[in-house]
């Protein structure tokens, strides 16, 4: 005998139909065959409607017009210039903020295979989880790290994180330390310890900040800022006779690479000055055997502050205060680029325009002008 089914369940079904459900969605869905549902649409009639045929003709019209958009698009092939990594991205970010579109209709619009987006999403998961995971292991080798006041290498962090029920490789945990920068102070001691011996006394400036001309006499230093959770790093090089900031860099990461990279762009920038001094405090950075070679190499007589004497370095860092209170202290940095630009406005504004005390008020750029037409005047 056949199965029977309510007039309601019947108009329930209908009713779906009528409104887009498709004959073979609508089969599976309620468990009916495609031959019955046709049946009963057919003794339902058409649905009530306030559509004239002005009405149809008008949805037929703009119905063709979309078609007729979509054939041009496709005979361009102007989506397939698109490379095919940059049109994943967008489906991701449309399937993300469009929950009324389907992955068949987004995939089928960009000429995607649904496999393809599938394997981009699934990729994109794992790479953003793995660097989660890597970050937080960051912060726990840093802090590690300074927990030990720099004495811990690799070996040592593993064992720590091992105790703290983290499994990590001790070569994993070199190469987190090689892009942090940190150098356990056992692998170097003797020989940083030589090399303060030997530069302990090679204070040439002794406080004394006045220089007879240009690029006489360079200090440098290096001072952080926070953006966010974590630290970037200015290193900025002045010239005395002028108070001119003559190079500067910002980098994620306090290394010799940030010097050297800062001196060598303003030797450049500067005509590779003769009988130059460069004075700066004992930071690692400077007393690297890379920077002292490259100072060498240029003719550059070096300087060091005494340990623990800030003030023997007192213009470098009566700049970084200048640039903290004047700029960086009243922003928040949303990021990396913004502190970047921040800092190249700020050091155009204090070498063009700011007037120097030290300079009877004039910009740095002035003083120099200035300068360089007395040069002139006695040539």
């Amino acid at each position: 005998m056949p199965k029977q089914y309510l007039p309601d369940f019947k108009s329930q079904v209908v009713l779906a139909v009528q409104k887009g459900l498709p004959i073979k969605m609508a089969s599976q869905r309620y468990q009916i065959a495609q031959s019955t549902l046709y049946r009963w649409i057919k003794e339902c009639g058409q649905p009530d409607t306030d559509f004239s045929i002005a009405d149809y003709t008008t949805l037929q019209r703009k119905s063709q017009r979309v078609e007729h958009i979509l054939q041009i698009i496709r005979l361009s092939k102007i989506i397939e210039q698109v490379p095919l990594q940059r049109r994943l991205e967008i489906l991701a970010r449309l399937h993300e903020q469009f929950e009324q579109y389907s992955v068949h209709e987004l995939c089928e619009a960009l000429n995607v295979s649904r496999g393809t987006f599938y394997n981009h999403i699934f990729r994109k998961a794992d790479r953003t989880k793995y660097l989660e995971e890597q970050q937080a292991l960051m912060l726990q080798v840093q802090q590690i790290f300074d927990n030990s006041k720099q004495r811990y290498g690799a070996e040592k962090i593993r064992v720590v994180l091992a105790e703290n029920g983290i499994r990590v490789g001790k070569e994993r945990i070199r190469k987190i330390m090689n892009e942090l920068g940190l150098v356990s102070i056992r692998e170097n001691a003797k020989s940083n310890y030589k090399k303060r011996q030997q530069y302990q006394k090679r204070n040439l400036l002794n406080q004394e900040f006045k220089a007879k001309r240009q690029n006489e006499i360079w200090v440098s230093d290096i001072t952080y800022f926070k953006i966010k959770d974590y630290a970037v790093y200015l290193c900025a090089i002045i010239d005395l006779f002028s108070r001119r900031v003559v190079g500067y860099r910002v980098s994620k990461k306090s290394s010799t690479h940030l010097v050297t990279a800062t001196f060598k762009k303003a030797f450049e920038d500067r005509g590779r000055p003769a009988d130059l001094t460069f004075h700066s405090d004992r930071g690692g950075q400077y007393i690297s055997d890379a920077f002292m070679s490259l100072l060498y190499s240029c003719g550059v007589q070096q300087s060091f502050s005494r340990s623990g004497r800030p003030y023997d370095n007192a213009v470098s860092e009566t700049f970084f205060a200048t640039f903290k209170k004047e700029e960086a202290y009243r922003r928040d940095y949303s990021s990396e680029a913004d502190f970047r630009k921040s800092v190249d406005e700020y050091i155009h504004f204090y070498n063009e325009v700011r007037p120097h005390q030290t300079l009877a008020y004039k910009s740095p750029a002035r003083f120099e002008e200035l300068y360089g037409k007395e040069k002139t005047q006695d040539i």
